[in-house]
C-alpha cells in the first residue's frame, strides 16, 4: 500500500511539473519577422524555464513576404557574430506557418536562437536573434 501512494505521488509531481510547462510565442503579435528586436522581447519575458515550449510564427515564402528559419547556434561568440557556419537548422522556411513551429527548452543551458535567412542578414541587420537559458522551476507549495 505504502509503495502504491509513493509512485501515485511520483506520477502526480510529474504530472504537475510537466503541466506548468508554458507555450509563448516568441515576438507575442509581431511573431517571426524581420526587424523586430528579440533580444528586447526575450528580457522582458524572462525568466524561460526548462520545458517551456517556444513557438516560432512565420509566414512560408511568397511574392509579398521573405522567407524566414529557426537556426540553433553553438556559442556565444557565433551568436554574437551571427556566424551559422556550425548552426543547427531547427525550423526551414515553411514549418512556421499555421501554428508555427514548437522548440521545447528541454535542457538548462544556453539556447542561442537566429534567422539564418539572407546569409546571416536577418539575424545582423534584422534583429531576429535572442538567446534564453531556461531554469528549473521551483516548487511551490
Amino acid at each position: 500500500m505504502a509503495m502504491r501512494v509513493g509512485v501515485v505521488l511520483l506520477v502526480l509531481a510529474f504530472i504537475s511539473g510537466t503541466s506548468l510547462a508554458a507555450r509563448i510565442i516568441v515576438g507575442d503579435a509581431a511573431h517571426w519577422t524581420f526587424g523586430y528586436n528579440y533580444t528586447d522581447w526575450a528580457i522582458k519575458n524572462a525568466p524561460f524555464y526548462r520545458n517551456d515550449i517556444l513557438v516560432f510564427m512565420y509566414d512560408p515564402p511568397n511574392s509579398t513576404t521573405f522567407p524566414h528559419s529557426v537556426y540553433l547556434l553553438k556559442s556565444l561568440r557565433s551568436f554574437e557574430a551571427c556566424d551559422l557556419k556550425k548552426a543547427q537548422l531547427v525550423a526551414n522556411v515553411v514549418q512556421g506557418g499555421g501554428a508555427g513551429f514548437e522548440f521545447v527548452l528541454k535542457r538548462r543551458k544556453p539556447h542561442y536562437f537566429v534567422c539564418g535567412e539572407r546569409g546571416g542578414i536577418h539575424c545582423t541587420v534584422g534583429l531576429m536573434k535572442f538567446s534564453v537559458l531556461p531554469v528549473r522551476r521551483s516548487c511551490q507549495a
